[in-house]
């Protein structure tokens, strides 16, 4: 299956940032876990390199503001992929476009209570319980069919 487009965002746990990478329906793409004291921009550079080795199919992205800087830069010049940055609008409730994808996915991923808080000694455990817990989700959505 192609994806033309992935979306990405990260999600603050005490001490820890997931950055996960989507397709245009919220499928989970690719999760990284890191210590919160890296940046983003600089995360979310090895976050899209690798989703991209993984999927070459992939055109561009679309980020949030916290990924502007050095992530567009390098995305542009080195994956030479496009960069699409959702800005948050100042006043009021207001839908971001694409944006909502990647919370929906970030919002399905709330129940288990094992991703709730950093319950995981290391980052790769809490990598595989993202992928794991994705993975219950499209599995119990296929058998209710």
């Amino acid at each position: 299956m192609p994806h033309s487009e992935a979306l990405t965002v990260e999600k603050k746990v005490k001490g820890r940032k997931r950055h996960i990478v989507t397709d245009t329906q919220g499928h989970l793409l690719h999760v990284k876990v890191h210590a919160a004291n890296e940046h983003d921009t600089i995360a979310g550079c090895l976050v899209f390199e690798e989703a991209l080795c993984k999927y070459p199919s992939l055109l561009g992205v679309c980020a949030d503001a916290g990924y502007r800087g050095t992530f567009v830069d390098y995305v542009q010049l080195y994956l030479t992929c496009l960069v699409e940055i959702v800005e948050r609008l100042p006043a009021g409730w207001v839908l971001l476009p694409k944006r909502w994808i990647v919370e929906r996915t970030l919002a399905w991923l709330n129940p288990f209570r094992r991703l709730s808080k950093d319950y995981e000694i290391t980052t790769a455990s809490e990598e595989a319980f993202v992928t794991l817990a994705h993975s219950r989700l499209l599995l119990k959505r296929l058998t209710n069919l």
